[in-house]
């Protein structure tokens, strides 16, 4: 590792910052001051929760996207726009569905302007690499999402770049064949057998991060910074069942779950109203949630990592249930685990009317965009509001993408508490008379 360090960087991000322009000219900053430097020999993730930033910054480092602010500098230059020895993996394949195999893989070597006969060698090197000997003639529809992933790398790694990134490249794959293409991938790193000097990759997998990679970057968001950087100490290949490789995903957690501010509670305090992105979550997972943390062997607290292992979730999928919960004050997370408020044994123990009351008053408390939609609809004399209105205010808050998640997760939590109506076709709230 100190050898790395002492070694000339690849890339080098100082200082980078990203914001955008809504319609309204209000800035939306999705980057703030994130440092960065990748040296040959290393694997590098970018690890945290959606909408963190991690992969704006995975396409300003591929010259895709321009910063607002700060410098990037490839092999000692100022990046501007891709850059030759720079290839990315894409989430979804990203393939051209009527070209074949060899011709999707040979893209990239055509733009560089090279013969033929080298064109081929290089494509059929690949190609075996890669483990898709026998089908360069297929078509994409004709292969399973993992080898259609497969010539995503292999359409990458043909142009023999000095970085290689990948934007949550197993994401999109089921479990089994992600996991096989993970070890393929580590096998041909280890053995030298990759094209490609560093690779840096974008995940929301804990495990994955901890399995693949040198150094991890924690993201926190909103803005998106780099909280905590961690070194792997780990050789290839790891062991998931070791102890020291669950302790580390144990302290993964802790830092993502790990309050910012020791005020005494556990729960930040509600942003203004508007401006909270919510993720899409549904009441039914949190009642379930709930009621598994209330029985035993929990019996109302429990370690995430381990929670997440026994109910099969990834930290993206578990987190935001967590935050849920501790935005409804039903639950505290912290320091990687989860604990039932009173309020939160309550409702476990509820029946279903009494659930809907309590999730209702929890709404209209620590949810302010709830708050404000039953507010509008009690003074409208109609009882009826569009949603396209509540929709705009949030796109000044974030971007249309995570107001579009926020307001349909507003629409679930108020039709599942009885706090308002929602008609899909006409997109307009209205106020029911209560029974």
């Amino acid at each position: 590792m100190d050898t790395m360090l002492a070694a000339e960087p690849l890339l080098e991000v100082q200082a980078c910052r990203k914001a955008y322009r809504t319609d309204t000219a209000t800035e939306l900053l999705v980057l703030d001051r994130v440092d960065l430097r990748i040296t040959p020999g290393e694997i590098v993730g970018l690890l945290g929760r959606s909408g963190s930033g991690k992969s704006t910054l995975l396409r300003v480092v591929a010259g895709l996207l321009s910063p607002s602010g700060g410098e990037v500098r490839w092999r000692g230059a100022p990046l501007v726009g891709p850059a030759e020895g720079i290839a990315m993996v894409f989430q979804s394949f990203a393939l051209f569905p009527w070209l074949t195999v060899r011709e999707n893989v040979e893209l990239g070597l055509e733009a560089q302007g090279l013969p033929p006969a080298e064109r081929a060698e290089r494509t059929e090197s690949a190609i075996d690499l890669i483990g898709l000997g026998g089908y360069e003639g297929a078509y994409p529809k004709e292969l399973s999402g993992g080898m259609r992933q497969r010539v995503g790398l292999a359409r990458a790694l043909v142009v023999h770049p000095d970085l290689l990134l990948m934007d949550e490249p197993f994401s999109a794959l089921d479990v089994l064949t992600a996991e096989t293409l993970r070890t393929d991938l580590i096998d041909l790193w280890s053995e030298k057998r990759l094209p490609v000097k560093s690779m840096l990759m974008v995940t929301h997998n804990i495990e994955e991060a901890v399995l693949m990679c040198d150094r991890i970057l924690v993201f926190s968001a909103n803005p998106g910074r780099i909280a905590t950087e961690l070194k792997v100490p780990f050789p290839h290949p790891r062991n998931r069942l070791d102890k020291p490789f669950r302790q580390m995903v144990d302290d993964i957690y802790a830092v993502m779950t790990r309050r910012a501010q020791p005020t005494g509670r556990h729960v930040a305090t509600p942003a203004p109203a508007f401006g909270m992105a919510l993720h899409p979550v549904s009441t039914n997972l949190l009642a379930g949630l709930m009621e598994t943390l209330a029985q035993p062997p929990y019996d109302g607290r429990a370690d995430l990592p381990a929670l997440a292992t026994a109910l099969q979730l990834e930290a993206d999928e578990l987190l935001p249930l967590g935050e849920a919960l501790a935005l409804l004050r039903l639950a505290e997370v912290e320091e990687g685990d989860i604990r039932l408020t009173d309020a939160g044994r309550r409702f476990a123990a509820a029946d279903t009317d009494t659930r809907k009351a309590m999730f209702a008053a929890a709404l209209k408390a620590h949810v302010p965009l709830a708050a404000a939609i039953r507010q509008v609809l009690e003074e409208r004399w109609n009882h009826r509001a569009s949603a396209e209105r509540f929709r705009d205010e949030l796109e000044d808050h974030m971007s249309p993408e995570y107001a579009h998640d926020t307001l349909h997760t507003v629409i679930s939590w108020g039709r599942y508490a009885e706090l308002y109506a929602y008609d899909e076709e006409a997109d307009q709230f209205s106020l029911e008379e209560p029974a």
